[in-house]
């Protein structure tokens, strides 16, 4: 069987100004990354509402295809006859290099050059790490020439980010060495999927928006405990300087031809999981229908992308595609990873509370027309896909099996007709929480409604810091919640649908730039660490012809 990168490789890609082409771009409003990749110079002014959003239930480290049959579906619709646009999220190094993998799909449903997009692609996240470095660089400056802006060393809240999973720079001391090289105080890194320079980036509407974001970002508080934001350190230009390139969405193409706009990457566990609202916004200004996806499980990616994404962006989707695989049921009905393989209606069944609980949040809590999407793998049994199929229509889901990873867009025919006919469907779009509610309001509403939790408990760390965001005016903006993909709790070892759990929240940090508070929950890091075996490790490069393996 071929690796994802030897498929890949395999096939002859169409010349990006072609695909540009199909959406009706000339080759001025192109800025040409070589044959196969370009950044898109045109501002969005959308002209369709059809946007479907594919999301998942919770994920295993076996993987859902979540990414591979978003693509699939667009090549399906595209195969129909429709005109199509997908808008993804960026690949991080981080999890390309550690055990993840990359954010370009599988086997026949793709985006290409899939070398490249995993790799340095165009250089939008190096960008996004040195405006945040930059940032970081500007504000130890500061401290060290004299602190006119009275900052408390020991209240710095930025942190300094990589696009790198390294768990040895969560904590640490900067400044040592003597007076020359600063002034002593903690500090640590995120990885640059969750810094605040991602979150702004992908939020922001543009350059004048994104420099307004890039000057509330707060860094640290002073010694009165008021905020002190990137425009009182004078460099809001200079980080928009940086940004400037990075700011144009990516295009790209399938396996297939179809074209995919590919910006920002921010992770759903810790940030809030979308590609960038200029992509999403530019795609439905240049096709019919639109694909977008969300980070992880619905309950941390879908509930971002409606209660962030489409608050600040002013969009909605028309239909919500949600992937599922027997395997991973079987899974969160309790098998062990190296057993899901077999067949075991018994545990099928008992995972199934994890499908539900999805399916019951898309159509009770947030209103939208569902589709399961059945990602099919050869283990699956006829008598394991026909339960799954007459659950989702005793919740009144449509449901289809999905072979796109086999076949690509003939694969998933069958979804883009059921897509097409759940847009068509009447819907009742609403948020999670009002925009009004209190923030711990807000982190309830999202607990109770969307996790299952009985209750929610904050650290006396978590209080202290609501009661600095309420004081700086800031309590009204959404939040977002990061913790464990694995379960709708912050416990990762609380499979399927669990119940009468306490939501713990230890911090709360507010992200002035990107105008939302992000709730931390349980054990959760912003810089994730590597594998005992990371990818890395099984990764070749040809001396002669540059050739790579292990790539996927």
């Amino acid at each position: 069987m071929k690796s994802d990168i030897e498929i890949a490789n395999s096939v002859k890609l169409t010349p990006i100004e072609q695909i540009a082409q199909k959406l009706g771009l000339s080759r001025s409003e192109l800025e040409l990354y070589g044959d196969y990749k370009a950044k898109i110079k045109r501002r969005p002014a959308p002209k369709t509402d059809k946007l479907v959003l594919v999301t998942a239930i919770n994920p295993t480290a076996l993987g859902e295809g979540k990414t591979t049959t978003s693509i699939g579906l667009a090549d399906g619709l595209s195969k129909i006859g429709k005109s199509v646009c997908l808008a993804l999220r960026e690949p991080s190094l981080g999890p390309v290099f550690g055990i993840k993998g990359g954010a370009t799909g599988g086997g026949m449903a793709q985006i290409a050059p899939m070398e490249d997009i995993n790799l340095h692609f165009t250089g939008d996240l190096h960008a996004i790490t040195c405006a945040n470095n930059l940032i970081a660089a500007i504000l130890d400056n500061h401290l060290q020439q004299g602190n006119e802006l009275r900052i408390d060393p020991t209240k710095v809240v930025w942190k300094r980010c990589m696009d790198m999973n390294d768990r040895a720079l969560r904590n640490l001391v900067v400044g040592l060495g003597g007076s020359v090289n600063g002034v002593p105080r903690e500090d640590g890194f995120v990885i640059t999927a969750a810094s605040e320079i991602m979150a702004v980036l992908c939020l922001a509407a543009d350059m004048d928006d994104l420099k307004r974001r890039i000057g509330n970002i707060i860094v640290a508080y002073d010694r009165d405990d008021a905020p002190v934001t990137v425009s009182q350190l004078g460099v809001v230009d200079a980080v928009a300087i940086v940004l400037k390139d990075a700011m144009k969405p990516n295009l790209v193409q399938t396996l297939e031809g179809t074209p995919a706009l590919v910006h920002g990457g921010p992770f759903a566990n810790i940030a809030h999981g979308c590609n960038s609202v200029i992509a999403t916004k530019l795609a439905m200004s240049l096709a019919d229908i639109v694909v977008t996806e969300a980070g992880f499980g619905a309950d941390l990616g879908a509930e971002k992308f409606f209660d962030i994404k489409c608050r600040v962006g002013g969009i909605r989707p028309k239909a919500v595609v949600l992937v599922a695989t027997v395997r991973a049921l079987k899974y969160n009905g309790g098998v062990r990873k190296d057993l899901v393989a077999q067949p075991d209606l018994q545990a099928l069944r008992a995972g199934m509370p994890n499908l539900i609980g999805h399916i019951e949040n898309l159509k009770n809590v947030f209103g939208v027309q569902v589709v399961v999407a059945i990602n099919r793998f050869a283990t699956d049994t006829r008598e394991e896909l026909d339960e799954i199929a007459a659950t989702c229509d005793r919740l009144g889901a449509e449901c289809c099996l999905c072979d796109c990873w086999a076949n690509g867009g003939d694969g998933s025919i069958e979804l883009a007709q059921k897509v097409i006919q759940a847009m068509d469907r009447p819907s009742a779009f609403r948020y999670a929480y009002a925009d009004d509610a209190s923030l711990q309001d807000k982190i309830r509403s999202v607990a109770i409604r969307v996790y299952g939790a009985d209750d929610v408990r904050y650290s006396a760390k978590a209080l202290a810091s609501i009661r600095l965001i309420e004081q700086a005016g800031m309590g009204d903006v959404p939040v977002c919640i990061a913790k464990t993909q694995y379960s709708f709790s912050d416990d990762a070892t609380k499979l399927g649908r669990p119940s009468g759990f306490t939501l713990q929240v230890t911090d709360v940090q507010i992200r002035g730039g990107a105008g939302f508070a992000v709730a931390v929950c349980g054990n959760m890091m912003l810089m994730p660490g590597l594998s005992k075996r990371p990818s890395a490790v099984g990764m070749t490069i040809d001396s002669e012809t540059n050739e790579i393996k292990g790539l996927f």
